[in-house]
């Protein structure tokens, strides 16, 4: 069966504002599957159900994981003030990451019984959206072996590879919450605050699209592609 998608563009909007209102998304989500569910204790195949894709921005703001190290925060509550920077500790799964200006933050509210039950599955095709987009520009994202997240390989030897998106996703009831964040034309100062995602290699960086081209990059263009590769890699309709 078809599912369908309603897009939403919140634009820029605060992490905390974003945050609240995914989760009223997904408690909705799982109030029409419990709504549905059988005397048996499962669900039919073709119960009616309202997905949700959101992109937005938010402004400068970092966020750690349930699984995630304080000790990778590396300003302290004063310093964070000084330079407008929020701080959330949250309940997807990673380590930390940053959350700016230029950058698309995806946030599907999907309800995974709808498509598959398989969060492996599930994470690999939001690399997979991202990849995809990443080829439209001559870009080879690749995946690294126990690092989620898509990433660009090295230019020349000794460099370090460079992550594009960091992915990090909350499932309840087999609804997601929480999802991506693709470095557009990002200012990566930012993650110098931090060890990104937890990893202090010496053989790993933070990179931007646009750093990649070396002109800024459209955040509609970018999107609309982003958004296509997802209806398709899912198998979904925009309502």
């Amino acid at each position: 069966m078809k599912q369908w998608v309603e897009f939403q563009n919140l634009n820029r909007i605060s992490y905390r504002a974003a945050w609240d209102y995914q989760t009223i998304l997904q408690k909705e989500l799982i109030a029409n599957k419990l709504a549905h569910r059988l005397s048996d204790g499962k669900y039919p195949l073709d119960y009616p159900q309202k997905h949700y894709l959101l992109f937005c921005e938010h402004p400068p703001v970092y966020t750690l994981g349930k699984s995630g190290s304080m000790a990778h925060l590396l300003l302290d509550e004063a310093a964070l003030t000084a330079q407008s920077i929020d701080f959330f500790k949250i309940n997807r799964g990673g380590d930390i990451t940053f959350h700016g200006l230029g950058q698309i933050v995806g946030y599907p509210i999907f309800d995974l019984d709808l498509f598959f039950t398989d969060v492996h599955k599930y994470v690999r095709l939001l690399e997979e959206a991202v990849i995809l987009t990443l080829k439209m520009y001559g870009l080879n994202g690749i995946r690294i072996k126990n690092f989620t997240g898509v990433w660009l390989e090295p230019k020349v030897e000794n460099e370090p590879f460079r992550k594009i998106c960091a992915i990090g996703v909350h499932i309840s009831r087999w609804v997601t919450l929480h999802g991506f964040a693709f470095n557009i034309h990002t200012d990566l100062q930012y993650f110098k605050n931090i060890v990104p995602c937890g990893i202090d290699d010496a053989d790993k960086s933070v990179t931007s699209l646009s750093a990649e081209l070396g002109y800024t990059v459209s955040m509609a263009t970018v999107q609309a592609q982003l958004k296509q590769h997802f209806a398709d890699l899912f198998q979904f309709e925009f309502l």
